[in-house]
């Protein structure tokens, strides 16, 4: 059933119009920048540990910048984390839920007072700009508060059994033990927050591995987490890469669930390692999964052409296109293909790739890797798969990072690479549709299936893109991208994951089991 928290409002965006919070971004900056370099531990149980085998954090615009250094866990620590998390788990789970929600509200709080230097500390260690981190954190922000208040609304709202004669009846929801967050980089507070709070919330302990190119986040959200009254073991948290720290934390017979947000290839592999029954484990454990996409825009001949293209840029190249929800397929109705092309072309060259700490729309990719990849994409495309009408290139931007220039390719085919394969990066192929039905056949001819956005006025074809378009989250005359908190629960279907509707009114049930009691009356 779905549960109505009370009380909730979302976080309003920061107006980076005003001086006065220009003037905050720059001060924060000149504190978090008197930070850079410093080194992190492990935390296990309130205890810090550092360890031989260390990574640093870069900054992917300016790599001449080290955010901080952290550790490497070993299997041992990786054991001593989910042993500890165990073993707090009885004294959380009997807390009060409302004791528990109070306590996510007041990490809420922290939040809020220190988020300038959050949204600093986010554009440089992933290269967001301003208003993309400023809207992660306010993300962060509405979990913790829509999460607090559905964890009381579980307990205040409960279920309505079917009453039987002389017996009464309850239903109650349980925590389920120790569960292991793995977030992705690209929202690197705002999903780890999601993550770990609706874990805490229902009860469960929580050992939290960022993701590598994003663990000063990880350790901010810590932090706010232990500041806010989360005991010592209840959250823990360890850093390292995935196969030699996150896999063994799946892999851990005291795990009992996985909160993992990424690629799909790892999404599956770590799927697999949790449904595997090891020696000593009493459970089947439960995996929610949310594993990226390849989403589509359709542009029908009815649309609005202005506010299609532009939010199509948006959709594609807002943060570099790094975002599972960005828009990586445009699917234009051919009698107004030519038009949208054009108006897409100039749309796009306006915009200006540079230094996030300095606010442009675009900055870096988040690593050499990733860079490295994308450009691979982009020959492909250049080799014959499609017709480039604007980007294709890096962009020197006066500081070592990496930089590429928003691409765009006309006269793709369906089944191109560049039109099926998740490039995560700022890559827009552009389709010809003869009509809406084949439209909506290209959108559907994918192994993903997370956002969707549909521009027209024709009623008739936004009714049948709402039936068939199929998608986790759908979005008729606006943007695919920028799900807000209990307004757009956000999931996807197929290869898009496990469609557990992050910000949704059911999302803690999956952090639960039930538990029907019946008493016999004379």
């Amino acid at each position: 059933m779905p549960f109505i928290p009370e009380g909730f409002r979302n976080e309003p965006f920061t107006d980076f119009s005003k001086p006065e919070n220009q003037e905050k971004m720059r001060k924060a900056f000149e504190k978090v920048e008197k930070e850079l370099g410093k080194e992190y531990p492990l935390a296990i149980g309130g205890e810090e540990i550092y360890r031989d085998e260390k990574f640093q954090s870069i900054n992917p615009g300016d790599t001449r910048q080290t955010i901080g250094t952290f550790q490497v866990a070993s299997l041992e620590d990786v054991d001593k984390a989910v042993r500890t998390a165990y073993n707090s788990f009885n004294s959380w789970a009997k807390l009060s839920p409302y004791e528990r929600a109070n306590t996510m509200l007041r990490a809420a709080e922290i939040m809020r007072q220190r988020r300038y230097e959050l949204v600093a500390w986010m554009v440089l260690e992933v290269g967001k700009n301003w208003a993309e981190a400023d809207a992660d954190v306010a993300e962060a922000i509405d979990y913790f508060e829509y999460y607090a208040r559905l964890m009381k609304a579980m307990v205040d709202q409960k279920p309505k059994l079917v009453e039987y004669p002389k017996e009464t009846n309850e239903y109650r929801y349980l925590p389920l033990g120790v569960v292991v967050v793995i977030p992705p980089w690209n929202f690197p507070l705002a999903i780890p927050t999601g993550m770990t709070v609706g874990a805490l919330v229902t009860g469960n302990t929580v050992v939290l591995k960022p993701a590598s190119d994003a663990p000063m986040m990880g350790w901010l959200l810590y932090q706010i987490l232990r500041e806010a009254g989360v005991p010592e073991g209840v959250i823990n948290y360890v850093t390292g890469p995935g196969p030699k720290v996150g896999t063994p934390l799946v892999q851990h017979p005291l795990t009992r669930m996985l909160a993992y947000t990424g690629s799909k290839k790892v999404g599956i592999i770590l799927y697999e390692e949790a449904s595997k029954v090891r020696e000593g484990q009493k459970w089947l454990k439960r995996a929610i999964t949310e594993m990226g996409g390849k989403d589509a825009i359709i542009i029908d001949s009815s649309a609005e052409l202005e506010k299609a293209v532009k939010a199509t840029v948006v959709s594609a190249f807002g943060f570099q296109g790094q975002k599972c929800s960005a828009a990586s397929r445009l699917i234009v109705l051919e009698d107004v293909y030519d038009k949208v092309l054009e108006m897409l072309k100039e749309e796009t060259e306006k915009i200006e790739v540079g230094l996030p700490k300095e606010n442009y729309f675009m900055g870096p990719v988040i690593n050499k890797k990733a860079e490295d990849k994308i450009m691979k994409y982009i020959e492909i495309g250049k080799s014959g798969e499609g017709r480039l009408i604007t980007g294709g290139e890096k962009v020197d931007v006066g500081y070592p990072g990496y930089y590429i220039r928003p691409t765009i390719f006309a006269d793709v085919d369906p089944k191109a690479r560049i039109a099926t394969e998740e490039i995560f990066g700022p890559v827009l192929a552009v389709i010809k549709a003869k009509d809406f039905d084949q439209a909506l056949e290209i959108a559907n001819d994918t192994e993903y299936g997370l956002t969707g956005a549909v521009f027209a006025t024709d009623r008739y074809k936004i009714e049948k893109a709402k039936d068939e378009f199929f998608v986790g989250n759908l979005y008729i005359n606006r943007k695919c991208t920028g799900a807000i908190v209990g307004v757009h629960p956000f999931g996807g279907f197929n290869m898009s994951g496990t469609d557990n509707k992050a910000g949704g009114p059911e999302y803690l049930l999956y952090f639960t089991q039930a538990k029907a009691i019946s008493e016999k009356l004379d």
